[in-house]
């Protein structure tokens, strides 16, 4: 697949939550950062660093690179422990740390079941579940990755990859709570912007203004 039409797999989560907020960071190259995304970072700070650790049958590795070619998607995935079954095969068992609790939509899931689908394309294996660890609760939980989440996985990939490939930023739909809670609030003007406009229209405006 054409470097083009590869998209990272953290575009997935931004997709999910606001196809706006995904082409302002993906296609305009925009970024803010907010007490969310900082918690967040410093909670990614551990798994980032590239190592293995070997203990009672585990082997866990971070950060470690992901891609499958077909579907057109890479990344990192945060932890991935492999698990040495009965048959003395290793197993692996993706784990992606979120500041936060578990959400209502389904965006860390798909991106912890994309992660998934790299690793079966990579060790030539299926993986039947994984884990998303929150920051807030201290707590795992568990993500079977079954057909539907599958399909809604595979789905977000094809929405994600037209979008960046058209190179065109969704307008703005202003919602209180989500938009609030996004870092890149004052970049969109969610209230303000016209249909259709981009950031980069409208920061240039502002520039002309002044």
């Amino acid at each position: 697949m054409d470097d083009e039409a590869v998209i990272p797999i953290s575009a997935l989560q931004h997709y999910l939550y606001c196809p706006r907020q995904c082409a302002l960071i993906h296609i305009e190259q925009l970024w803010a950062e907010s007490q969310h995304t900082a918690e967040g970072r410093l909670l990614h700070d551990k798994a980032d660093k590239p190592k293995m650790e070997r203990r009672k049958g585990v082997r866990t590795v971070t950060a470690m690179p992901l891609a499958q070619p077909q579907l057109g998607i890479t990344g990192v995935a945060d932890v991935v422990e492999f698990h040495t079954g009965e048959d003395g095969v290793e197993h692996p068992y993706p784990v992606e740390y979120k500041r936060g609790r578990p959400k209502a939509y389904q965006a860390d899931e798909v991106q912890l079941c994309a992660q998934a689908l790299c690793l079966e394309h990579m060790l030539s294996c299926q993986i039947p579940e994984g884990a998303l660890y929150y920051g807030e609760t201290r707590r795992r939980t568990v993500v079977p990755f079954d057909t539907a989440l599958r399909a809604l996985t595979c789905e977000t990939i094809s929405a994600t990859r037209a979008m960046t490939v058209s190179g065109r930023t969704p307008s703005a739909t202003y919602s209180a709570k989500l938009c609030y809670n996004c870092s890149l609030f004052d970049l969109c003007q969610p209230r303000l912007l016209h249909r259709g406009e981009s950031v980069q229209h409208w920061l240039h405006a502002q520039l002309k203004g002044e």
